[in-house]
């Protein structure tokens, strides 16, 4: 994918540097300190992505953008040192055409960049736009703070699940970073008995997702109705009659669809055993959208059906026996 900056501030600019070296499919080809440069060289050299900044000397990003996108249209993402400030020229420039907005990457602890945030809005970019990224798009792990968004693991089972839920959760911290999220091929009557047992073997707690609840680390939730368990944009939980034409209720589909579409953090999608294909289409749906995904392997599986679909699709990042899921987790996310 090739990128562009305008911006003129060296600080962000080598921010934004180090942001994209991580990915080896992203591919610098020039950098703008004003406006007017940007608009000329969008004109000479055609970006895939422009990242583009709100305060520059001269054109400023709104009018920028707005030429651009009328002589020479490209994807634009808004990155600017502080979005609450330029919240106005903000919405001006994605009314002029810009896609989405960002903050200019910062230093952590250890001056360790934290760039997840935005490279995951370039990953939900060039989706939206139909590029087709390399296929490991998985950012590397890195420690981030709840604030700076959401850390998810979603994970779908069927047959021969609730015996592989046990095994996984069993080998997985009190002190895990992340939320887990369960959907499981279960009716309801059945699901606050299942999620009691899960609770009783595993060192995190367990219970059914209420709806409406925010997502926290060290807790696992369990899809508790009929209806379908599905991830908002503001990092919610709800649960949707729609879409009524499923076969299975809850859908893993749906759920992991969901988590591609919202989810602003880190996410890591797990298709577990099973009978059927649900869960396969929405796993790649989170692979394509840059998220790192596991399927369970044969060998380890009761039934090997979904992760036999989703091997099928190229959905899963990785293949894993049962036994080798939750050390890849920790290590990913620690």
């Amino acid at each position: 994918m090739r990128i562009a900056i305008a911006n003129d501030t060296p600080l962000a600019v080598e921010a934004l540097r180090r942001a994209l070296a991580v990915e080896p499919q992203y591919q610098l080809i020039w950098i703008a300190e004003n406006g007017e440069e940007a608009v000329r060289l969008c004109q000479e050299d055609h970006p895939d992505l422009l990242l583009m900044d709100m305060l520059m000397p001269g054109m400023d990003g709104v009018e920028a953008t707005r030429r651009i996108m009328h002589d020479t249209p490209c994807a634009i993402l808004i990155v600017t040192a502080d979005v609450e400030r330029n919240m106005t020229r903000v919405f001006d420039a994605m009314g002029a055409g810009a896609l989405d907005v960002v903050a200019v990457p910062s230093l952590g602890p250890q001056h360790q960049l934290d760039g997840i945030l935005i490279r995951r809005k370039i990953h939900n970019i060039a989706w939206m736009i139909g590029h087709k990224t390399s296929r490991n798009t998985a950012t590397p792990a890195a420690k981030t703070s709840s604030s700076r968004g959401l850390r998810l693991v979603a994970i779908g089972a069927s047959a021969g699940g609730p015996a592989a839920l046990v095994e996984l959760l069993k080998n997985i911290p009190a002190d895990f970073p992340a939320a887990i999220v369960l959907v499981q091929h279960v009716d309801e009557i059945f699901a606050a008995g299942m999620a009691q047992w899960l609770a009783s073997e595993s060192h995190m707690p367990v219970r059914l997702a209420q709806e409406g609840e925010t997502l926290k680390p060290g807790e696992v939730l369990l899809a508790g109705t009929n209806n379908h368990l599905c991830l908002t944009a503001d990092n919610r939980l709800v649960y949707r009659l729609e879409p009524t034409d499923q076969v299975y209720r809850p859908s893993i589909d749906v759920f992991f669809n969901s988590v591609a579409m919202h989810c602003q953090g880190e996410a890591i999608g797990i298709l577990l055993t099973g009978m059927g294909r649900d869960g396969a289409r929405g796993l790649k749906q989170m692979r394509e959208r840059g998220f790192y995904t596991i399927a369970q392997d044969q060998a380890s599986c009761a039934v090997y059906g979904m992760p036999k679909a989703a091997a099928a699709l190229d959905a899963a990042v990785e293949v894993l026996p049962l036994d080798k899921i939750a050390s890849r987790l920790i290590k990913r996310l620690s």
